[in-house]
């Protein structure tokens, strides 16, 4: 059984998915600019841990972590470097993986990145933001 503190009510809980036998998580992940330190690795490993107990304990689970690939601390750190952010974010991508499976991290399920080209004409069907 897994108890969750609730922090609309200050109280310890029995956990109890939405849509039985079924879980999505969403994690907020890396900002990838530099090389990970501890406070990422233990993201990595408390939701991996969590992701694998669900999945023993039988439940589906869509484990969602996403990647900060455009920021402040990006863009600092492609000028300092004279390369573009993309090479940045994609250097410490791969250095972050590489972490995750010296830790023996299971990979998310999804992992989207934030940074999408938006321009002002860049329409749906619908006449909304793509």
């Amino acid at each position: 059984m897994l108890s969750i503190y609730n922090t609309l009510n200050n109280k310890k809980e029995i956990f109890k998915s939405i849509e039985p036998g079924k879980v999505k998580m969403y994690v907020c992940g890396m900002t990838v600019y530099d090389f990970c330190h501890i406070g990422h690795a233990r993201v990595l490993i408390v939701f991996d841990m969590i992701t694998r107990w669900l999945r023993e304990s039988g439940y589906e689970v869509t484990y969602v972590r996403n990647i900060t690939d455009i920021d402040d601390k990006i863009i600092k750190k492609a000028i300092v470097d004279n390369v573009d952010y993309k090479v940045v974010t994609e250097n410490f991508i791969k250095e972050m993986d590489h972490d995750a499976e010296q830790l023996g991290i299971i990979p998310p399920t999804l992992e989207p990145k934030g940074y999408r080209p938006y321009r002002r004409n860049d329409k749906d069907d619908r006449g909304f933001n793509k």
